[in-house]
């Protein structure tokens, strides 16, 4: 039967120019600062994306106004599947600026609820890392790293490890302070969490089917690669 779907997010941000939100949302090196993967931005052709395990979707770009308008997405694929963006940018008084963000699509099938709650909680995440990177880093570029863990059994057990492993005595929850470089959990929901450090946003998912992923985005030279964060996260589960 499948499931269509649509997602509005709205933020204003003072300090923030459209410039500089154009630059997070319309640019390879942008996108790479907050979003998932590596990112190539060919201006008002397509987006293209490599990610973990082979995902490399490329998206036609339907509207490109400059510090304005941005979509791309929705070519249909045979089982009618398909994602959607769109980005609306306004300058306000007083140097904000407002970013809307609507997300659509359409999931086929009548399985959807799984992969529709795990895309729901992830594109939670990924707005309010975009926010973060606007408000505290915006006009930075960030070295993307994914690292894809192990199979968990018990997830509620490994968040609470996650939590431990960071100052906590359970899982973290917005507004947490952690030990890890001092940093804070700008955002978590039951299948993420995101924690904001001076040099760094790093962010753990509950990917399908059943793996820890992290996707980071570090603004400084970091000790910590690839190797060092799958032992880390291998220790969790």
């Amino acid at each position: 039967m499948g499931h269509a779907f649509e997602g509005v997010n709205e933020v204003e941000l003072a300090g923030v120019t459209p410039e500089q939100v154009w630059e997070a949302i319309a640019t390879g090196p942008g996108l790479d600062s907050w979003f998932m993967g590596a990112n190539e931005v060919d201006p008002g052709a397509a987006v293209r994306q490599v990610c973990f395990g082979g995902y490399e979707p490329t998206h036609r770009i339907t509207a490109w106004e400059p510090g304005r308008h941005l979509a791309y997405g929705g070519d249909k694929a045979p089982d009618g599947r398909f994602m959607a963006y769109e980005f609306l940018v306004e300058a306000r008084d007083q140097g904000s600026t407002v970013l809307r963000m609507v997300a659509s699509g359409f999931l086929p099938g009548d399985d959807w609820e799984d992969e529709f709650e795990a895309m729901t909680a992830g594109g939670e995440m990924f707005w309010q890392t975009l926010v973060t990177y606007l408000r505290h880093f915006a006009g930075r570029a960030a070295r993307p790293l994914t690292v894809v863990g192990p199979p968990i059994a018990d997830w509620p057990a490994v968040w609470a490890a996650l939590g431990r492993e960071l100052g906590l005595d359970g899982a973290p929850r917005t507004g947490d302070r952690v030990d890890l470089d001092g940093g804070v959990v700008y955002f978590a929901n039951a299948q993420t969490v995101g924690i904001r450090t001076e040099h760094a946003m790093y962010r753990f998912f509950r990917g399908l089917p059943g793996a820890l992923i992290a996707m980071h985005h570090v603004f400084a030279d970091d000790h910590r690669d690839e190797r060092t964060w799958s032992a880390w996260m291998g220790d969790l589960a």
